[in-house]
C-alpha cells in the first residue's frame, strides 16, 4: 500500500514538473511582446525596454522558467501584465467559485446517475430500464451549454422561478446565491448524470453476471440484496475510472457554462486573459487547471486504493 501511494506520488510531483515546462513552453512561443502589449503601439522604444526589465521578459528564457515554476510552488503567480495586480489572489477566488460549481454539479450527476444507471441495469429487459438508457444516449448529445439555454430558457423566461445569470457571493446573501447556482449546477450535473448513468448500466450489467453475485442469489439474498452486498462495490471501481475523467471534464465545460450564466469563476478569468493577451494570467490559470485534474486523477488512485483489497495487500 505504501509503494502504491509512493509510486503515485511520484508520478503526480514527476506529471507536474512536466506540466510546467510545456505551458511554459507553449506561452513562450506565442506571437507578441508583453511589453509592447501592455504600452500599445505608440510605445517608444526606451519604454518598451524598462517595462520588459521590469516584468522581467528581457532575462534568459531559462531563467524566466525557473523564477515563474519557483514562484509557484510558493503561491506567488506574479504580476499580471494589463492590470500590474497580483495574479494569485485573482486565480484564488475565481477557483473557489469555479470549485463550488464543478462540485455541485457532479453531485447533481451522481444523484442522477447512481440510481438510474442501476436500476436500467437490474430492469435491463423491462421497458422502463430502456427508457432510462435512451433517455441517457439523449442526454449525452446535448452539450452543457445548450442545456444551460434550456433551463434558462424554461425556468427563468417561462417559469420565472430562477435567476437567469448573475453571482451572488455566499457571503452577502446565501439564499440568493444558493439560487444563482441552482441552473448551472443542473445544466453541468444533467449532461455528466446521462453519460455516467452509460457506465454505471455497464458496470453494473457486468457484475451480475458474475459468480460470486450467484453464489449470493442461491444463498437466499434476493436480487437488490446481493447487488446492494456483494456487487456494487466492485461496480464502482470502473465508474470511478470514469468519474476522474468527468471532473477534469466538468472542469473544462464550466468555462462555456459561466460565461452562460455569467458567473465570475476560473474561466471566464481565463477569456478575459486571453482577450486582453494578458499571457502571465493565462499562464497561471492553465497550469492551475492542469494541476487540478492531475490531483484528480491522484485522487482516483487513492481510491482505487481503497476500494480494491489487491492494491492494499501488495507488497
Amino acid at each position: 500500500m505504501i509503494v502504491y501511494l509512493g509510486k503515485r506520488l511520484a508520478v503526480l510531483l514527476a506529471s507536474t514538473a512536466v506540466a510546467g515546462v510545456v505551458v511554459f513552453a507553449f506561452m513562450a512561443l506565442l506571437p507578441g511582446d508583453p511589453a509592447e502589449v501592455a504600452l500599445g503601439v505608440n510605445a517608444t522604444p526606451e519604454a518598451v525596454a524598462e517595462l520588459r526589465e521590469q516584468f522581467g521578459t528581457d532575462r534568459p528564457i531559462v531563467a524566466q522558467f525557473f523564477d515563474w515554476f519557483g514562484g509557484l510552488l510558493t503561491g506567488d503567480f506574479g504580476t499580471s501584465y494589463v492590470t500590474t495586480a497580483p495574479i494569485g489572489p485573482q486565480i484564488s477566488e475565481r477557483f473557489a467559485v469555479t470549485t463550488v460549481l464543478v462540485l455541485g454539479g457532479m453531485v447533481i450527476a451522481l444523484l442522477v446517475a447512481v440510481p438510474a444507471g442501476t436500476f436500467a441495469a437490474v430492469h435491463h429487459r423491462n421497458p422502463l430500464g430502456v427508457t432510462i438508457s435512451a433517455v441517457s444516449q439523449v442526454g449525452i448529445a446535448i452539450p452543457a451549454f445548450l442545456a444551460g439555454i434550456l433551463l434558462v430558457f424554461v425556468f427563468a423566461v417561462k417559469a420565472q422561478a430562477l435567476p437567469s445569470g448573475g453571482y451572488v457571493p455566499f457571503t452577502e446573501d446565501p439564499a440568493q446565491w444558493l439560487l444563482s447556482l441552482v441552473l448551472p449546477w443542473l445544466s453541468l450535473g444533467l449532461v455528466q448524470g446521462a453519460v455516467l448513468t452509460r457506465y454505471v448500466r455497464s458496470a453494473v450489467l457486468d457484475v451480475m453476471r458474475e459468480d460470486y453475485l450467484r453464489t449470493a442469489r442461491a444463498k437466499g439474498r434476493g436480487r437488490m440484496g446481493a447487488l446492494w452486498r456483494h456487487g456494487l462495490r466492485n461496480a464502482s471501481i470502473p465508474v470511478i475510472t470514469v468519474l476522474g475523467l468527468q471532473l477534469a471534464t466538468l472542469l473544462i465545460g464550466a468555462v462555456v457554462v459561466e460565461r452562460v450564466f455569467v458567473i465570475p469563476g476560473l474561466g471566464d478569468l481565463l477569456l478575459n486573459a486571453v482577450s486582453a493577451r494578458d499571457l502571465l494570467l493565462v499562464q497561471g490559470v492553465v497550469m492551475v487547471l492542469v494541476v487540478a485534474v492531475l490531483l484528480i486523477n491522484f485522487i482516483i488512485d487513492l481510491a482505487y486504493a481503497v476500494l480494491d483489497p489487491r492494491l492494499r495487500g501488495a507488497r
